[in-house]
């Protein structure tokens, strides 16, 4: 898909009501980067949904210009633009990593698209802002020679834009969050990039949120999976 001097690749598996999925892999999140969950999370979806899954922009075989004004809303811009060009109204979203940011913000930008929301150990602010801005230079220096447009001073703005706040999911306020209209699972994180403060932000100031705590142990895998689809299940318009 393009849109602007945008070009976005996505795939499309199964068949159903629409379920847009954003892997993990911060900045590199790309189709490949589901791999890195626990079990295979398009697969399981995709037995009963539409799944539309996407590189992000200067991920994996998506590019977009670098400019200092750009930043999540950049990567909404994005998302919003391939569900109109794939005739989406309305979705269920579903996201792990980086994946919590950029569901809080459609979800904050165009809730009416959004019928509910799976979000799997959403990235957040905790003392560790430097692990954020260390993973975005290792992202612009791979980067830098497909963007010549870019200045320093845009690679820089950038990444304020992207990590400077104060907000624990990055993308929105944290006031927006109780503002949220959508039904939400909300599965836990508890590392670095993924604190469990994040998560559970999430699930307690949303209105309709669930916190997940017991799901990346194989163990617990099947019931996890079993819990997102009867969620999704219950949440899909009739």
């Amino acid at each position: 898909m393009e849109h602007g001097d945008v070009r976005i690749r996505y795939e499309e598996r199964g068949e159903g009501f629409p379920v847009l999925a954003f892997a993990p892999g911060g900045m590199r999140s790309a189709i490949e980067w589901w791999s890195a969950a626990p079990w295979d999370v398009p697969e399981a979806l995709s037995g009963d949904h539409r799944v539309v899954l996407m590189d992000q922009r200067n991920a994996g075989e998506s590019w977009a210009p670098v400019r200092a004004d750009e930043g999540w809303d950049a990567y909404t811009d994005d998302h919003l633009a391939l569900l109109d060009h794939l005739g989406i109204e309305r979705c269920h979203l579903v996201g792990m990593c980086i994946g919590g940011s950029f569901i809080a913000n459609l979800i904050r930008r165009a809730p009416e698209r959004v019928a509910a929301a799976v979000v799997l150990q959403p990235i957040g602010l905790e003392d560790n802002r430097e692990l954020f801005h260390g993973t975005f230079a290792d992202f612009a220096e791979k980067q830098a020679d497909q963007h010549p447009e870019a200045t320093e001073q845009d690679w820089a703005s950038f990444r304020d834009n992207l990590w400077g706040t104060g907000n624990v999911l990055f993308s929105v306020p944290d006031e927006a969050v109780a503002r949220f209209d959508v039904p939400l699972l909300v599965f836990a994180g508890g590392d670095e990039p993924h604190p469990a403060s994040a998560s559970s932000m999430l699930a307690e100031v949303a209105p309709q949120a669930t916190l997940v705590e017991r799901w990346k142990a194989p163990e617990y895998n099947d019931a996890a999976r079993e819990s997102i689809r009867s969620f999704l299940e219950v949440h899909t318009p009739s």
